[in-house]
C-alpha cells in the first residue's frame, strides 16, 4: 500500500494552499468537504474524468488542506480545518463563503 503524504501543521505554506484553493474544481472540493465532512472520493461530483480528480486530490493533500484516509479501497477525504485555522487564523471562512457564493450565483 501506498502511503500517502501529509504536510505536518507548522510545515503548511500559505502560498501552496493558496495554489491549492485558486483553482474552482479543489475549491468546490474543499466546501463540499467542510458542508459534509468525512466523505468517500466517490461522494465529490466534479465535473472531471477519474485522473484529474486525483490530480486535484493530491495537490489539495500536499499542500495540507485536505486528510485523505484509506480503508480497503476507498479513500476518505476531510478538510483540515483545525491545522488551517491554527497556521493562517481567519483565512479559510472567507473562501468557504466566497465558493458558497460563487456557486449559489452558478445554479440561479
Amino acid at each position: 500500500m501506498k502511503i500517502l503524504h501529509h504536510p505536518q501543521a507548522t510545515d503548511i505554506e500559505l502560498s501552496s494552499v493558496l495554489y491549492a484553493l485558486s483553482d474552482p474544481t479543489r475549491l468546490g472540493i474543499v466546501a463540499e468537504a467542510a458542508r459534509s465532512g468525512e466523505q468517500p472520493c466517490s461522494h465529490f461530483h466534479a465535473r472531471v474524468v477519474k485522473s484529474t480528480m486525483s490530480h486535484h486530490i493530491r495537490t489539495l493533500r500536499e499542500a495540507g488542506v485536505i486528510r485523505v484516509r484509506v480503508q480497503g479501497t476507498q479513500h476518505f477525504i476531510t478538510l483540515r480545518s483545525e491545522d488551517l485555522e491554527e497556521r493562517f487564523p481567519g483565512l479559510l471562512q472567507p473562501l468557504l463563503q466566497a465558493a458558497a457564493q460563487t456557486s449559489a450565483g452558478s445554479s440561479e
